[in-house]
């Protein structure tokens, strides 16, 4: 049973490792920002989820102690990704609507959003007013 769980474990750190290779490279590699956003939000962090169920499997076994650290670690991971990668998305989308100083990979119009009748949920109406500097 114990070299059954070994192996679990071996694979778990390899596929682990593979996913957060693959997602680095991604980062390293991609051309522009959206594209290069997949890479640590998706890849990276399934290939470092993969290394915690790994160490999940792997303390309880040999030392005889559950620790809850490995699944508070997994759930801020699987919390905090998902929520910089939309933040960060949403600064990309201002940035090339209101067409500030960006990088040569910026778009200078929006797409239109999905359906009829609709409008990007950054902007809540058709045009987007800021007080602050009293540009629409």
């Amino acid at each position: 049973m114990t070299t059954l769980l070994d192996a679990l474990v071996a694979f778990l750190i390899v596929l682990g490792g593979a996913f957060a290779l693959i997602g680095s490279w991604g980062l390293a590699r991609l051309p522009s920002l959206m594209t290069r956003l997949h890479g640590p939000t998706k890849a990276t962090t399934l290939g470092v989820g993969g290394i915690l169920l790994a160490s999940m499997a792997w303390f309880p076994l040999h030392s005889q102690e559950w620790s809850s650290h490995e699944l508070l670690i997994t759930l801020f991971l699987f919390l905090s990704a998902p929520i910089s990668a939309n933040m960060i998305a949403k600064s990309y989308i201002h940035r090339r609507f209101r067409r500030c100083s960006a990088p040569e990979d910026v778009e200078t119009e929006l797409p239109a959003p999905p359906g009829e009748g609709t409008d990007w949920a950054t902007f809540g109406s058709s045009k987007f007013d800021d007080t602050r500097t009293g540009r629409p």
